[in-house]
């Protein structure tokens, strides 16, 4: 388990340079990232319930501390091809996001790991075509040696429907 709260240090200085740290996962064949404050903790996906009548991109929801939280997949999301044909397993982990009015978990398929990057090496403005508008919640790419990596903004990821499932289903928690 990671948790974020034991990184104090989420943007020092190293000469002039800021460093940041993001948690890295993959999603289909590329990988992705988030800044590390938008992450409460890693944990092993538990068992996932199914909600009837929501998107096909959220799992269900799943009891995690107590809590229970909506799972989303964001392979499915962004039409985004996964190489085990979607199967929840033992394998699985689930990144918890807590804002100020609901928490949500994104399921990854490998062990995510933690970089700390200099904001030299995010190229923020990107390009992405027609849809750009519509992909505001991708905030950079991160260019490392030989890997890109796809920075978001989870909170960008879903939309006003999906913010009052969450709180909804964060209303039957408490």
């Amino acid at each position: 388990m990671i948790d974020s709260k034991q990184n104090d240090s989420q943007q020092t200085g190293i000469g002039n340079e800021r460093s940041t740290q993001i948690v890295v996962f993959k999603l289909g064949q590329e990988e992705y990232g988030l800044h590390i404050d938008q992450i409460k903790e890693v944990v092993i996906t538990p068992n996932i319930t199914r909600m009837p009548q929501t998107s096909s991109f959220m799992r269900g929801v799943a009891n995690i501390r107590g809590n229970v939280i909506a799972i989303l997949d964001l392979e499915n999301k962004f039409g985004l091809e996964c190489s085990n044909d979607h199967a929840v397993s033992e394998n699985n982990f689930t990144l918890v996001i807590e804002s100020d009015e609901y928490k949500m978990g994104i399921l990854v398929r490998d062990v995510p790991n933690t970089l700390s990057i200099s904001s030299a090496s995010i190229e923020n403005a990107v390009f992405t075509g027609d849809n750009q508008a519509g992909q505001s919640y991708i905030t950079g790419i991160v260019k490392l040696e030989k890997r890109l990596i796809i920075m978001i903004d989870i909170f960008k990821v879903i939309n006003d429907q999906d913010v009052q499932l969450f709180k909804k289903q964060n209303g039957l928690a408490a």
